[in-house]
């Protein structure tokens, strides 16, 4: 039995982590992450992820009991590997990933979450880098990622406190979209899907592909590849019909094409 489920539904997958009690980041877990994620790949209609934990928490962290059976230094370098490999994968993914975070994102919880496009949060909820407490360090590239997110300093604060902070206050440092109620978490996640998967498929996927640019190569680079999108995505079906219903008045009825 999967580790992770997977529900499709009006061009929305839907993964929800599924190992109680506290949804740990086990290899086992990784793996069929992964799988459920190629098989969305194969999936042609699906123009949005949502990933949510089931029970208490989104996750809360990385397996420990997995990590004292690891004997050699090449068996832990390989877990991290494996982890960074499917991160890496999840944050260059052709459509957007949105984590819907409740209880609780910690150590590879929330090393998870910042592989995703979007993050969504109660306010409640708890996020932080606590692997300096255990004596070890973030391996699921949370040192890289955080960053990004929240600058320099405050990173450094938080991974070297290994001190949680709350959803709101995740969303202050924009390592979160936006807090929310924890009882209006799942309905603001999902009208934020509903207003990207009713875009046209074509003009998702190069957005997806185009925003990372900057980040992984260049800014010349990225915007020499927008022009290039721009002028492919204006010859699609969904363009004439978009470009007309603005002018009509009316909402447009793309076909993803």
């Amino acid at each position: 039995m999967s580790t992770v489920n997977l529900e499709v539904n009006n061009h929305v997958a839907t993964l929800t982590i599924e190992s109680p009690p506290a949804n740990a980041l086990s290899s086992t877990l990784l793996k069929d992450l992964g799988t459920q994620l190629d098989k969305i790949t194969e999936d042609e209609s699906v123009k949005a992820v949502i990933l949510k934990g089931e029970g208490r928490f989104f996750s809360a962290g990385a397996d420990i009991k997995e990590f004292t059976s690891l004997q050699n230094e090449d068996d832990f370098a390989a877990l991290a590997k494996n982890g960074q490999d499917l991160f890496d994968k999840m944050e260059a993914y052709h459509i957007p990933i949105i984590a819907a975070i409740h209880g609780a994102a910690l150590g590879g919880g929330l090393e998870l979450a910042m592989a995703c496009h979007m993050r969504i949060v109660a306010n409640t909820a708890k996020l932080g880098l606590p692997e300096l407490t255990l004596g070890i360090i973030p391996g699921f590239a949370g040192t890289q990622r955080l960053p990004q997110y929240v600058g320099t300093a405050k990173a450094y604060e938080l991974v070297l406190t290994g001190e949680p902070i709350s959803g709101a206050d995740a969303a202050t440092y924009g390592l979160a979209n936006q807090a929310v109620d924890e009882a209006e978490l799942f309905d603001t996640v999902e009208q934020l899907v509903n207003k990207i998967v009713a875009k046209s498929k074509p003009t998702i996927t190069k957005v997806m592909e185009l925003v990372p640019y900057a980040k992984f190569h260049s800014f010349t680079e990225g915007v020499e590849k927008e022009a290039e999108a721009f002028a492919e995505v204006f010859g699609n079906e969904d363009a004439k019909e978009g470009i007309a219903a603005f002018v009509e008045k009316r909402k447009a009825n793309f076909n993803d094409k």
